[in-house]
C-alpha cells in the first residue's frame, strides 16, 4: 500500500493541473491506510491481538480523503457547491465516528450499526443520484462515465465490508479478533489501492479529452 501511495505521488506529474489535487488526496489516503495497517500488524506481533482502534484512526482520515478526491475530480468537469463538499466529507467522517462509538461500547451497537448504514447510504445517494452524477451525465464523456462508475462502485461495494464486519462483531457471532483484524487489513488493499489507481487512470485518460475540448 505504501508503494501505491508512492506511485500515486509520482503520478501527480502525469496528469493535468486540475487533476493533481484529487490524485494527491488518494495518495494520502493510501499512505494513511498503510500506516494504520502497519501499526495494527506491529501490535499483533507484540501482543497477539490488534485493536480495531488502529483501523478506525486510519478510516477517519482516509475515507473522507477519498470522497474529497472524488468531489474535486468531478469539479474538473463542472463546478460543485462548497456545501456539497462539506456534506460529503462531514457525513463520511461522522459515519466512521458513529461506528467506532458502537464498537467501543460507548453507543448501543445496534444503533451505531444502523446510523452508520444510513450515513453510508446518504453518501451513496449523493454519488448515484446527486449533483455529481448529473454533472457526469451532462458531460457526455465516455472515459469520465466509466471512471466515475468504477469509483463510486468502490464506495458502494468496497465499503460494504465495514458495516458487515461491525455486524458480525456486535451480533456476538464468535468471530475472533485475529479474523477481524485480518479481514480489515485485507479490505484496506482494494479499498485504498484499487480506488487510488482507478482515479489515477481516469486522470491520465482524461488528458486527451480535455486537450480536444480546448
Amino acid at each position: 500500500m505504501a508503494a501505491t501511495a508512492l506511485l500515486l505521488l509520482i503520478g501527480t506529474a502525469w496528469v493535468g493541473n486540475g487533476w493533481k489535487l484529487p490524485v494527491l488526496l488518494v495518495a494520502l489516503a493510501a499512505l494513511v491506510g498503510a500506516f494504520s495497517v502497519n501499526e495494527a500488524r506491529l501490535a499483533w506481533i507484540a501482543t497477539g491481538t490488534a485493536s480495531v482502534d488502529y483501523f478506525y484512526a486510519g478510516w477517519l482520515v482516509s475515507m473522507p480523503l477519498q470522497i474529497a478526491a472524488l468531489y474535486f475530480a468531478i469539479r474538473q468537469i463542472e463546478a460543485q457547491s462548497v456545501a456539497l463538499f462539506w456534506r460529503l466529507v462531514g457525513v463520511t467522517a461522522l459515519m466512521v465516528a458513529v461506528r467506532y462509538l458502537g464498537d467501543a461500547n460507548i453507543l448501543d451497537a445496534t444503533l451505531s450499526l444502523l446510523l452508520g448504514i444510513v450515513l453510508w447510504l446518504y453518501v451513496l445517494g449523493e454519488l448515484y443520484f446527486g449533483r455529481m452524477d448529473e454533472s457526469v451525465s451532462r458531460a457526455r464523456i465516455v472515459t469520465l462515465r466509466r471512471g466515475y462508475f468504477w469509483l463510486r462502485l468502490g464506495v458502494a461495494v468496497g465499503w460494504a465490508i465495514y458495516p458487515l464486519t461491525q455486524f458480525l462483531i456486535s451480533s456476538g457471532s464468535g468471530i475472533s479478533n485475529g479474523a477481524v483484524g485480518l479481514t480489515l487489513s485485507l479490505a484496506e488493499f482494494p479499498n485504498r489501492i484499487a480506488f487510488g489507481l482507478a482515479l489515477l487512470t481516469l486522470a491520465v485518460m482524461m488528458a486527451p479529452a480535455e486537450a480536444k475540448e480546448k
